[in-house]
């Protein structure tokens, strides 16, 4: 069985409905991060970064898009499940 590509995984979390158990804001940004991640790959997603660059950016500061998630810790914790998300199996 071949390798899914990163498209068909994001695809994959999307179907899953795995951003349901965010509020509306945080959804936001996790669909935009699972976007990029479908681009460009997982490095991007992992770095603090990528919170500095469009569309991320319009979305409000490092420190409030951590906020939407309930601190820093909880932002880390989203991606990490995130990427547990996107390389599940079936």
């Amino acid at each position: 069985m071949p390798a899914l590509s990163r498209k068909e995984r994001a695809d994959n979390v999307k179907k899953r409905n795995y951003f349901g158990k965010y509020n509306e804001k945080a959804k936001i940004v996790l669909e935009n991060l699972l976007e990029k991640y479908s681009i460009s790959g997982i490095e991007n997603i992992e770095s603090l970064q990528v919170l500095k660059l469009d569309p991320l950016k319009n979305l409000g500061t490092p420190k409030e898009i951590f906020k939407v998630f309930g601190s820093k810790e909880e932002y880390l914790k989203a991606i990490n499940d995130l990427k547990e998300e996107i390389y599940k199996t079936a």
